[in-house]
């Protein structure tokens, strides 16, 4: 998604978004996540009351349901702090959704306000922080996944990239399609398992072709749909989420 996005300076503090799905099934990745923003000097805020930004229920075309759980959820974040989201996808319902939600709504200002601190992790830590990280760990391979909703509305390959590109012991490899989908989508999933069945054979096929020792991905649905298939398969890549990744390897654990 074409924006000129104006970047702060590096904050002393800001809120952290782990999102549902990796509350539900990889909480280690939300302290990871956490751990790398301390890491740098930043105080960071969990507001334990945040649920789902409200994605789901947009994407199935019920705007009234997920403008309810847009405002519940940006009423647990008052002060002006920057909102670090642990997923693309979710970063882009809240960076740019909730803004066509509320056009025209009597709450439009301050949700595009909200809007403006909303940060996905990896483009944080590029265009934010400017880090520059030290690889601790042993030489190793690493092929990369992004989402569809990660790339398209928040840059996530370009930011993910550039942030494993600076790890001198790891070897990014390509998967051929790279920018094709795995076939989760959310409820298309569910409602074209055939079809999406076949997209995740694919997906999976290309990044086991390419003989990295680790696949990870900044969006844990994707993952969730991809470490399934994977398992279904016997194969022995796992995924893992992208903030683990990299904090194991600036700790050099």
């Amino acid at each position: 998604m074409d924006e000129i996005r104006i970047y702060p300076p590096k904050p002393d503090t800001v809120y952290f978004y782990a999102t549902c799905l990796v509350d539900m099934f990889d909480p280690q990745a939300g302290l990871d996540g956490i751990s790398l923003l301390e890491d740098m000097g930043i105080n960071v805020v969990f507001v334990e009351k945040q649920t789902c930004c409200g994605q789901p229920a947009y994407s199935s075309g019920y705007d009234d349901e997920a403008t309810s759980v847009a405002l519940s959820q940006i009423a647990l974040f008052p002060e002006n702090w920057p909102v670090i989201v642990l997923s693309g996808s979710c970063g882009g319902m809240m960076h740019h959704h909730y803004r066509r939600l509320f056009k025209g709504h009597a709450k439009e200002a301050e949700v595009n306000r909200f809007c403006d601190r909303v940060f996905e992790l990896t483009e944080f830590l590029v265009n934010v922080c400017r880090v520059k990280l030290e690889d601790k760990g042993n030489p190793t391979s690493v092929v990369m996944h992004t989402s569809c909703a990660a790339r398209r509305e928040m840059n996530v390959h370009k930011t993910a990239g550039a942030l494993l590109d600076q790890l001198d012991n790891v070897e990014v490899r390509v998967q051929d399609y790279e920018s094709e989908c795995c076939g989760f989508g959310g409820t298309f999933a569910v409602r074209h398992p055939n079809i999406s069945q076949a997209m995740v054979e694919d997906k999976t096929r290309n990044l086991n072709n390419t003989g990295a020792e680790h696949f990870v991905s900044a969006d844990w649905g994707c993952m969730l749909n991809i470490n399934g298939a994977l398992d279904y398969q016997g194969k022995s890549m796992k995924g893992r989420h992208l903030a683990s990744f990299l904090l194991e390897r600036t700790r050099g654990k």
